[in-house]
C-alpha cells in the first residue's frame, strides 16, 4: 500500500463535490429524524457516482486510513472508505490480504449503519469471503441486536446466491421471520427474488412451504417479477401469517 496518500486527502475529495441541497433530500431518503434508523447521520449531500468515482482514485489506501474513513461522522466518507474496501478484497493477492480485509471488515460493523453502506459491501466483503470459508458465521450475526449485522447476514448471501447455493438465505429468512425491523423483511425478499432470478421453482417451492410463517413484506418483495396471477394466489395462500401485515 501507498503510505503517503492520506484519508485527509480522501475526505476533500468528497467535500469537493457535496451539494447541501441534496444532503437535505438524502437525509429524508435515509431516514435521519428522531427515534428513526438513520437518526442523526450527517450527509454532504454526494451522489452515489460521485462517491465511485473518488473510491477508484484511492484504491491503494492503507488499511490505517481506511479506518480513518469509515470511523468519519459523515455518512458518504464511510460510504467512499467501504467503496475502497471492496476493491482491495477482490484484488487481493493471496489469502492473508483478503483476511485482513475480511477481520477489518467485521470489525467495523458498528459503523457500517444504514442500509446503503451494507448493500454495496456485504456480499462483496462478507459473503465472498464466507462462501468460501465459514458460512456458520451468519447464522451469528443474525441474532446480533444491531440491525446492521443482521442485515450484512442476509445481504452477503447475494454472494452464495449467484453461486446457486441457496440453503443459507433459505434458513435465515425463516429464522428471521419474526424480526422486528421492516427492512430485515425487506431485505429477505430482495435475497429471494434474486433467487428466483436463478431458480424459480426452488423460489417457488420455498414460499410453498414457508410463506405462511414469513412477513408480507418478504413475501411481496420476492414475488415482483412473477405474473399478476400468480402473485395474488400466493399472496392468498400466505394470508393467514397475520402478525405481519
Amino acid at each position: 500500500m501507498c503510505q503517503h496518500i492520506s484519508a485527509e486527502e480522501v475526505i476533500l475529495n468528497v467535500k469537493a463535490v457535496a451539494s447541501a441541497d441534496y444532503a437535505v433530500k438524502v437525509k429524508r431518503f435515509f431516514k435521519t429524524g428522531p427515534g428513526e434508523y438513520g437518526a442523526s447521520d450527517v450527509f454532504w449531500g454526494i451522489r452515489n457516482p460521485e462517491a465511485r468515482n473518488i473510491a477508484k482514485k484511492y484504491t491503494v489506501l492503507s488499511l490505517s486510513e481506511i479506518e480513518i474513513l469509515i470511523d468519519h461522522l459523515v455518512h458518504e466518507v464511510r460510504l467512499v472508505g467501504l467503496l475502497i474496501l471492496v476493491h482491495q478484497f477482490k484484488k487481493a493477492k493471496s489469502e492473508s490480504e483478503k483476511v485482513n480485509v475480511f477481520q477489518f471488515y467485521c470489525s467495523k460493523f458498528q459503523q457500517i449503519n444504514n442500509w446503503d453502506l451494507v448493500d454495496i459491501s456485504a456480499h462483496h466483503i462478507a459473503g465472498a469471503y464466507c462462501f468460501d470459508h465459514d458460512a456458520e458465521i451468519l447464522f451469528t450475526w443474525a441474532q446480533s441486536p444491531h440491525l446492521w449485522t443482521r442485515r450484512i447476514a442476509v445481504v452477503a448471501c447475494l454472494y452464495f446466491i449467484r453461486k446457486n447455493r441457496f440453503e443459507e438465505i433459505f434458513s435465515l429468512c425463516i429464522a428471521l421471520g419474526n424480526d422486528s425491523e421492516p427492512l430485515m423483511h425487506k431485505a429477505c425478499g430482495w435475497m429471494l427474488r434474486e433467487v428466483g432470478k436463478k431458480n424459480v421453482q426452488m423460489l417457488r417451492d420455498f414460499l410453498n412451504q414457508w410463506g405462511t410463517k414469513l412477513p408480507r413484506t418478504t413475501i411481496r418483495y420476492a414475488i415482483e417479477r412473477f405474473e399478476k396471477d400468480e402473485r395474488l394466489k400466493l399472496l392468498q395462500e400466505t394470508k393467514n401469517n397475520l402478525k405481519f401485515v
